[in-house]
């Protein structure tokens, strides 16, 4: 399936054509389409659809309808289907139907096996109200005579009723072509430019000579102008594009727009005071990831629930979690963290670089230390972020496995659910049985840095609290040197992320790295200092994230004081990080200091940019070279909306933001009860492997950039997670102190 671009130039790549109005349009009929439904106008009675849940299929005006009882848990809990369905691997099919409910509830509408493991093909959510019709094309993955369509229309406190009409599922149809809405070709920081910052936009145009462009206020009164430079076509879009410097412009404004080639921007200001607001909201988005309190609607209008997974039914609770079958025979108190993603799952290698980030941010930037964050714990002498960050510490550190046991002192990889659950789902409403999986080497590293990091930054605060995190870092750091080769394996997927990680010298080396820094003991300085992570180059692609940790402990070495013999070398390899960053932003014509082997974007891409900016910001530390701190700004605009898509990718900032990201409770594209994501969340961003079905089904065929789609849905492009929000909140933070 080809992707399609709104714009007037006409690129061709290989098959696919980059043009587009913003709609989904399906192609003609085929010859060759066959209808995979038995009855699906319910012509003859409702068989062979069926319901459970003690529902009663019946037909009301030529309609099937039933009256879904309230109280229940999941969305599965009440379905109507119909299965022994064939779908064969590589087909396309539409699946459509028309549907209506009371109450404004959503029927989640399911392609997928009618028998366990009940894999999910295709599905969407829509919100029902007034009989509608619905309609959707997808390629089938798998070959099977098992499938089902199924309407899950449970998980509603209240009774609803909800009837279907023309079912169908055709086969041999043309693929869906499905063209993102990217607005004005002109791409621009939708939030705003620093007045002595530099300035930058993108225009996607046919054209391969210079245009004019002009700035204008919000009055329209033109203050700059000039001629774009043509770039060429783009690799990581696709497209044909030019790119415009204003960075003389200076004046402090709102609304400006940018005007070239026939096509003016979205609005933005030039501002030294927005990212004040953008680090607090980043920094916020923790409270409400929180597991094991109730989060206050005062505190948080629009987002208050009650606690999630404290052994109050539904849920089965965290304060007393059995490991997996096999794996250990006790039970750990793990109540409290965050919930690391749009799942209920908790994580330790995760948490683990999360909170090393926002810590080491806490560390770099004084600023921080008077931020409120609006938490139940403000105010109690203790600045806000530590607070925040000692809510994930305390629940690391339950992670650890007690004295006595086998692999004491090691840490338990993660913990959550036992099998998957649906969207959406408040936590509380979860009634999944938990369970600790097993220790691993890498989880025990992340405990011994974090810990051993917050030893010397909780001080000050809390002494007791810093000197149980050091013996619990030692501990953790002996038992994985015992231990040194436990991996969490790859198939331990189901019900939680596997977050497999087959290299565990980088956790090493950052733990290393952590305990002399804390201690200045040398047997800790003589495991930075022998291992080969301390001589490698280790800002890659992507310069750290939770499987590689190796830069963690590089920067931390470069910038908190300290006397390791050959330090000059040290940092000198962090500004060389630094300078390769900045050579490929420069090559970039979104200004983007990434550029993935073979076009190939990583899940989680945008975090990579922020966390390959925070090494750029590092060297500005170091070397006070206004070149540096160009590069961050000049990045950050790619988050905020100069890229391929024109879209902010944090909620809230930007005319046109990422709203929908995949996550249970922030679920309003699902539940209208519910809400958006907190302003101030990012979205993955930009995933060429687009793992899940929905993106597969609209994004097959893209290119770089064009490889996201912000629906909830898409947990491979568009998911939340606490460590994607960490290198928002460290940059925006260092933006900030600018």
């Amino acid at each position: 399936m080809s992707l399609w671009e709104r714009s007037r130039n006409v690129a061709v790549i290989g098959a696919a054509i980059l043009v587009g109005t913003g709609l989904a349009v399906p192609g003609p009929a085929s010859a060759a389409e066959v209808e995979q439904i038995v009855n699906g106008g319910f012509d003859n009675g409702t068989d062979p659809f069926w319901a459970n849940g003690g529902m009663t299929l019946a037909l009301d005006d030529g309609r099937a309808c039933v009256d879904v009882p309230g109280g229940t848990a999941n969305k599965w809990d009440a379905i109507v289907g119909q299965n022994d369905i064939d779908l064969v691997a590589g087909e396309n099919y539409r699946f459509s139907f028309d549907a209506s409910g009371s109450a404004a509830r959503s029927a989640r509408a399911v392609v997928g096996l009618a028998v366990d493991p009940y894999d999910t093909y295709f599905e969407q959510s829509p919100v029902l109200g007034d009989t509608q019709h619905y309609e959707w094309t997808f390629t089938a993955s798998t070959t099977t005579a098992q499938a089902q369509v199924a309407f899950q229309v449970g998980g509603s406190p209240d009774p609803w009723r909800f009837c279907v009409d023309n079912v169908s599922l055709v086969g041999g149809v043309p693929p869906e072509v499905y063209e993102p809405d990217t607005g004005p070709r002109v791409r621009v920081n939708q939030v705003a430019y620093l007045p002595q910052g530099p300035k930058a936009a993108t225009v996607v145009t046919d054209k391969t000579d210079a245009q004019p462009w002009k700035l204008a206020d919000k009055n329209g009164r033109t203050v700059a102008q000039g001629r774009t430079k043509p770039r060429g076509v783009d690799v990581s879009s696709g497209q044909n594009v030019h790119t415009i410097d204003f960075s003389s412009v200076k004046k402090q404004g709102a609304g400006y727009t940018l005007t070239a080639d026939g096509e003016t921007s979205r609005p933005f200001d030039i501002s030294a005071d927005v990212y004040t607001k953008l680090r607090t909201d980043a920094l916020k988005f923790y409270y409400t990831q929180r597991s094991g309190i109730a989060i206050d609607e005062a505190l948080r209008p629009g987002y208050g629930r009650p606690a999630g997974h404290v052994d109050v039914a539904p849920n089965q609770g965290d304060g007393d979690v059995p490991c997996q079958a096999g794996v250990c025979d006790y039970r750990l108190d793990v109540r409290g963290g965050w919930y690391d993603a749009g799942d209920h799952g908790k994580y330790v290698v995760n948490g683990g670089i999360s909170v090393w980030e926002l810590l080491n941010a806490y560390e770099r930037t004084p600023g921080l230390r008077k931020v409120g964050l609006n938490i139940p714990e403000s105010g109690n002498g203790t600045p806000d972020l530590l607070n925040e960050v000692r809510w994930e510490l305390d629940f690391l550190l339950k992670m650890q496995v007690p004295a006595g046991q086998p692999y004491a002192g090691m840490a338990h990889h993660k913990m959550h659910d036992q099998n998957w659950t649906g969207l959406p789902l408040l936590p509380h409403l979860d009634p999944q049985p938990r369970e600790l999986h097993p220790v691993s080497t890498a989880a025990t590293l992340n405990l011994a840095a974090t810990a051993a990091q917050a030893a010397r930054i909780y001080k000050k605060y809390d002494r007791a609290f810093a000197q149980e995190a050091l013996a619990a870092a030692r501990t953790a750091y002996a038992a994985a040197k015992a231990n040194p080769a436990l991996l969490a394996p790859e198939s331990d997927g189901v019900g939680g992320g596997a977050y497999n990680d087959a290299k565990v010298s980088d956790d090493f080396y950052w733990a290393a790295a952590e305990l002399f820094l804390t201690t200045g003991e040398k047997q800790y300085s003589a495991d930075v200092l022998s291992s080969p992570e301390h001589t490698a180059d280790v800002f890659g692609a992507g310069a750290f994230d939770w499987g590689n940790t190796a830069a963690a402990g590089r920067l931390d070495l470069a910038l908190v004081p300290n006397r390791l013999p050959g330090l000059d070398k040290v940092k000198a390899s962090v500004i060389a990080g630094a300078e390769k960053y900045l050579a490929i932003q420069r090559q970039h014509p979104y200004g983007v200091p990434y550029a993935p082997p073979n076009n190939s974007w990583d899940w989680g891409s945008n975090s990579i940019i922020l966390n390959n900016m925070v090494v750029i910001a590092a060297a500005h530390e170091l070397s006070g070279k206004d070149k540096y701190r160009d590069g961050v700004l000049t990045g950050l605009d790619y988050i905020l909306g100069r890229n391929a898509l024109n879209i902010s990718y944090v909620t809230g900032y930007g005319e046109v933001s990422s709203q929908n990201q995949h996550s249970r409770w922030y679920a309003k594209q699902l539940d209208p009860a519910l809400p958006n994501p907190p302003v101030g969340t990012l979205a993955g961003g930009a995933n060429t492997s687009i793992q899940d079905p929905y993106a597969q089904s609209k994004l097959t065929g893209c290119v770089g950039q064009f490889c996201y789609i912000d629906d909830i849905q898409s947990w491979s492009t568009n998911e939340l997670t606490i460590n994607w929000n960490a290198p928002l909140a460290w940059i925006a933070a260092y933006v900030a102190a600018l």
